[in-house]
């Protein structure tokens, strides 16, 4: 009877110590959700005539265009605002990354959570799929 009452021991303390782990992790979960909703990216072009921010699910937010813009080609601002909005996003994603590996670790979803931000703020890195 011992040994079944010490097996019983046991496993109450693996479900306990199973159940304080679920608790950790959700509680961490919740603390990077809150703290990715208020990243921002980032972004100038060379010349700093571009300056671009991006939300936290890199939806612009902020353009400011230097008044030395008006001497340029409009397509040609139009690329520079293209190319420095991935620029922010880029930005964007080198935060998440790093509030991902903050909180998480070398846990496996972190590096899922990255994957689905960097398919989501830059698709034509990744898969050939994203390509237009």
């Amino acid at each position: 009877m011992w040994a079944d009452d010490a097996a019983l021991d046991a496993a109450e303390r693996r479900l306990d110590e199973w159940e304080s782990s679920l608790a950790e992790r959700a509680e961490r979960a919740k603390t990077l959700s809150a703290t990715m909703r208020e990243l921002t990216g980032t972004a100038h072009n060379a010349d700093r005539t571009v300056d671009v921010t991006v939300d936290s699910a890199g939806v612009l937010i902020d353009l400011r265009l230097d008044e030395r813009i008006r001497q340029q080609p409009a397509a040609h601002s139009a690329r520079q605002i293209l190319e420095t909005t991935t620029a922010a996003r880029a930005d964007l994603l080198r935060q998440v990354s790093d509030a991902v590996t903050q909180s998480l670790g070398g846990d496996p979803s972190a590096q899922t959570i990255v994957d689905s931000y960097r398919g989501r703020l830059l698709p034509d890195q990744g898969s050939n799929d994203a390509r237009r």
